[in-house]
């Protein structure tokens, strides 16, 4: 009789007991390589279970029914499920990447393989963030002060009339820092002239600095040290920014950018008009501020891919800088100036693709036209490089 009546409650017990089942699940990325290491997260049944080197995730023991799941990998978007049970086919999921945060992850290109600051090498200062707008803002006609307060870096003015500077980094002469755009050698050479005085921050996401010999990478005009100039690109969300600033010596600065993505495409676009008045605070008779007006446009497509990224795009700047006596460039009477008229058209194209997740084959190429005229009295110099 015992025996009869324990197996009677054993059968009630199985009766109800629910129905279980398994969760069978490969994580992989979007191009379908694995996720080794994925979490798959049970909400109702607090368990937790990592994915194998495949990417395959096995969770026994779910009850029939609604069920909630996450699944996360780091650097990649967090996915939530609910799931009806039973369920006896193999689960594909699929996570996204997530962009990271630019403050907290900094990639340096200027050593031509993007890599975080931290695992760089070589000694790398980067200005970005906060820094970056602040500096921008105090001085938004070029980027002279934003260079002269870093640490190692000083930028000395090389003519009394024009007010030129050049970048002197560890001493050095300013022909020896390479000053690039996004990685293309815009401003070498001749086309250096007026360089760092043509270059607004508005449109910039961060500046690279190598304080060190770079000849290996970008020859003997880099044996001091470089300077990279990295450029916005289209974020999800639309960028537009406007800068009106005008200073008590007579300047004027006036610049705009627009930056979206549409789909597989992005579109930036940066105008600026700057000007400064011929000013003489120490009343001598001669300039210590030139006379100048400038135009700045630069638009850039991008093009997006599964694995391939393209973009292209054309800067146009056009100067007219007229320092010296300052009766003469005010009133145009006799006495000594130094007129500089420039023009510079460059255009950027480059193509990468990602052959992993952890090479890719890049092709970049940049052309440039820099004219300049300079005029002095009895003398007239015309160039083009």
């Amino acid at each position: 009789m015992r025996t009869l009546l324990i197996g009677l409650f054993l059968c009630c017990l199985q009766l109800a007991a629910p129905a279980q089942s398994t969760l069978r699940a490969r994580v992989a990325n979007a191009a379908g390589e694995p996720l080794p290491g994925a979490t798959l997260q049970w909400l109702q049944g607090a368990r937790t279970i990592a994915a194998d080197s495949n990417g395959l995730l096995l969770l026994t023991g779910i009850p029939d029914g609604r069920q909630q799941f996450t699944f996360s990998f780091v650097g990649y978007e967090v996915q939530h499920l609910t799931l009806t049970f039973p369920l006896d086919s193999l689960l594909q999921i699929r996570l996204a990447e997530t962009e990271e945060d630019e403050e907290e992850t900094i990639v340096v290109s200027a050593t031509r393989t993007s890599r975080s600051i931290a695992n760089t090498p070589t000694r790398t200062e980067v200005i970005s963030g906060e820094e970056l707008a602040e500096k921008g803002n105090m001085k938004p006609g070029d980027i002279r002060m934003l260079l002269s307060e870093s640490t190692g870096i000083q930028t000395q003015q090389t003519s009394a009339t024009s007010y030129n500077a050049g970048i002197r980094i560890q001493g050095l002469d300013g022909r020896y820092t390479q000053v690039l755009r996004d990685g293309y050698p815009l401003y070498a050479g001749f086309s250096g002239g007026l360089s760092i005085l043509q270059i607004a921050p508005l449109d910039l996401r961060q500046v690279e600095v190598i304080k060190g010999s770079a000849s290996t990478l970008y020859g003997g005009g880099a044996i001091a040290g470089l300077v990279n100039l990295v450029s916005k690109t289209p974020g999800k969300a639309r960028e537009l920014s406007f800068l009106l600033n005008a200073t008590s010596a007579g300047g004027l600065d006036a610049s705009g950018f627009y930056s979206q993505r549409y789909g597989r495409a992005g579109l930036t676009v940066y105008a600026a008009r700057n000007s400064t008045a011929p000013y003489d605070p120490a009343g001598i008779g001669f300039t210590a501020i030139p006379e100048s007006e400038r135009y700045t446009v630069n638009p850039r497509l991008f093009l997006y891919g599964k694995r391939t990224t393209a973009d292209i795009g054309v800067s146009y700047i056009v100067e007219d800088r007229t320092g010296g006596n300052i009766a003469t460039v005010r009133d145009g009477g006799p006495g000594f100036f130094e007129r500089n008229e420039t023009g510079r058209v460059t255009t950027q194209a480059g193509i990468a693709h990602r052959l992993s997740d952890h090479s890719q084959l890049q092709f970049k190429n940049s052309f440039s036209v820099f004219d300049r005229i300079i005029t002095i009295p009895g003398y007239r110099f015309d160039a083009r490089q």
